[in-house]
């Protein structure tokens, strides 16, 4: 890149930068899947109800859904390296808060500041591995280890969370993160060289105020309105500006020289439909976690421990076959992944919802995670891969930003949406929890379906092709390169590698 000097550096040690970024992704996933196990442990502890568990999770997936476009174009901007420092020391220490938390209250708003430094995060991460992999099939293949490093916190997450809760406290789930959050911030400033994107991208402060406005409003109205009711004023209220906001982006933004979302990206329907089915998987997950984790202790009578146990084949299957993803994502493409992690999301979801009750056989549910974990570990790397490839790279991080902002949107959904239908037999019989998880299962099991039929038709011939004209057309528009190639130029040959 004609901006990166430093960034030479960095082909010297791909596997090291990697492994460093991948530490990133380690404590934030630990903290999802560790959260989830202990959410009934938090709920009796702080006396909370449903709704109050629900914005413990999306008071962290909100903010940082917000703030992740900043944060790539940010690093883009001022230098990656330097805003990863900076998240990584704002999230070990706000981790640290969370465990000090004396009331719900507190906790929530610890989780906030957690996610300020969560968005500097992972796409920042994203765009140092993709401005240090260049060759195709082996960014696919780095993109493969990071989904792998999701996969074994799922894995690692539910067991060691149980482990903690049971002899150390829900609080110890939050600073088991401070380790390896320092870990990583000396690794970083050792390691991994400075990069930015050769031009500059202006701060948009009214895009980042609406896209606030959308997701809060959005995600309140949900929360909420199994407690105020879909008609009260309050509800509608968020309603109503949730969509003031939509449309405001949508009139806004295409008018900025440097937008918060460039909507051009969109054009792309490759990109686009990664846009959505990184939003059908991640509340598929979201709503599997939280409604899991409620049935399991609350309805199964199981502990912390045996509950993370019982989720161990889910998370196996995902950390065994997210590597596998990214070799098949190299070797023929995305559609073959993403059909089948859809079939396995949708399999898993129709079986559960098919025979969910108080007393559902061991067997099946292991059947259920199982297939659950397949879809889930498949799902990732063709995301992530058709999200960042075919862009032009001095945007890397903006488009990294879209898919995992895409993915928190997701979760925060999935949460609101689950929870609110289980809100209301959280606190009756075990039974009556079983029977309202049903409709959960079946909303699950239509994201899983989303994803299966999304991704064929958005990796066919004619979404490659719109791809290609949406890079040259966003190429063609910005600044030549220092080397005096054309951005159309450099465009084609980022679409054809």
């Amino acid at each position: 890149m004609p901006a990166a000097a430093p960034d030479a550096a960095a082909p010297r040690r791909p596997w090291l930068v990697l492994a460093i970024c991948c530490m990133s992704i380690l404590i934030v996933s630990l903290d999802n899947t560790i959260l989830n196990v202990a959410l009934p442990t938090i709920q009796r502890d702080l006396h909370t109800s449903v709704s109050g568990l629900q914005w413990t999770v999306d008071g962290y997936t909100l903010v940082l859904a917000s703030l992740l476009m900043l944060a790539g174009s940010t690093a883009d901007r001022v230098g990656r390296r330097r805003v990863f420092q900076v998240g990584l020391a704002l999230f070990s220490a706000a981790s640290l808060l969370c465990g000090l938390a004396p009331g719900l209250g507190w906790l929530v708003a610890a989780r906030m500041l957690q996610a300020i430094g969560g968005s500097m995060l992972n796409p920042v991460a994203m765009s140092i591995i993709s401005n240090t992999f260049t060759d195709p099939r082996q960014r696919a293949r780095a993109i493969g280890v990071w989904g792998g490093v999701v996969g074994l916190s799922m894995a690692a997450g539910p067991i060691m969370g149980g482990a903690l809760v049971e002899s150390a406290g829900w609080r110890s789930i939050f600073w088991i993160n401070v380790p390896i959050g320092v870990a990583a911030l000396f690794l970083t400033r050792t390691f991994i060289p400075e990069s930015r994107a050769p031009r500059a991208r202006r701060v948009d402060p009214a895009g980042q105020s609406l896209v606030i406005v959308l997701l809060v409003a959005l995600t309140y109205a949900i929360i909420e309105s199994p407690e105020h009711g879909w008609t009260s004023p309050l509800v509608l209220g968020a309603a109503a500006a949730a969509l003031c906001a939509l449309l405001g982006l949508l009139w806004y933004e295409p008018r900025r020289t440097d937008p918060l979302i460039d909507l051009r990206f969109f054009r792309s329907v490759p990109f686009a439909g990664a846009t959505v089915n990184a939003i059908a998987a991640f509340a598929a997950l979201g709503g599997f976690l939280f409604v899991s984790s409620l049935y399991l202790q609350n309805v199964r009578r199981l502990d912390p421990l045996d509950a993370g146990l019982y989720m161990l084949p889910m998370a196996a299957m995902a950390l065994l076959l997210a590597p596998l993803s990214g070799r098949m994502v190299a070797a023929r493409g995305p559609r073959l992944p993403l059909l089948l992690a859809g079939t396995a999301l949708c399999a898993s979801a129709v079986l559960q919802a098919l025979t969910y009750s108080a007393h559902l056989p061991t067997g099946v549910l292991v059947v259920a995670y199982l297939l659950f974990g397949t879809g889930f570990g498949l799902v990732n790397a063709p995301i992530t891969n058709t999200a960042v490839t075919g862009m032009p790279r001095a945007q890397a991080g903006v488009a990294a930003a879209v898919a995992s902002t895409s993915r928190q949107v997701g979760q925060s959904l999935g949460v609101a949406v689950i929870g609110a239908l289980v809100a209301g037999a959280a606190y009756g019989s075990p039974a009556a929890l079983a029977d309202a998880s049903r409709t959960a299962w079946w909303i699950i099991a239509g994201c899983g379906a989303a994803v299966a039929v999304i991704g064929t038709l958005a990796s066919g011939r004619w979404a490659q092709a719109t791809a290609q004209r949406t890079a040259e057309r966003i190429a063609s528009e910005e600044a030549p390169g220092a080397d005096g190639t054309s951005g159309a130029a450099g465009a084609k040959k980022a679409v054809n590698t």
